[in-house]
């Protein structure tokens, strides 16, 4: 069963995400607002960031698999939420392969 989900998801003056707040039944999350790195110079994070955000749900299905609800739709959502991770993870490492990450380059 799905709830409402409540979303405002920002963007700076040149158009690019910055931060936001997503609200459910049970949970709040404030997104990750700005690039990491200012000025060449890595920044603590002010937010979630998507992928923390799927392992937690990744997490809480691979605990379900430990329980009687164990089932094959566990299984697949399980699959399907490691292979999203793995091209976030992709993405993330051709960022640092590019000099990139944690700044607003494309």
């Amino acid at each position: 069963m799905r709830s409402e989900i409540l979303e405002a998801h920002n963007v700076d003056a040149e158009g690019r995400p910055a931060g936001g707040t997503t609200i459910g039944r049970g949970f709040k999350i404030d997104w990750q607002n700005g690039p990491l790195a200012v000025d060449g110079v890595r920044v603590e994070p002010n937010g979630a960031f998507v992928e923390d955000v799927i392992a937690a749900a990744l997490g809480r299905i691979q605990h379900y698999q430990t329980s009687k609800f164990r089932c094959r739709e566990n299984a697949l959502a399980i699959t399907k939420l490691e292979e999203a991770l793995h091209w976030l993870g992709a993405r993330t490492r051709d960022r640092e392969r590019r000099g990139v990450e944690g700044t607003h380059e494309l």
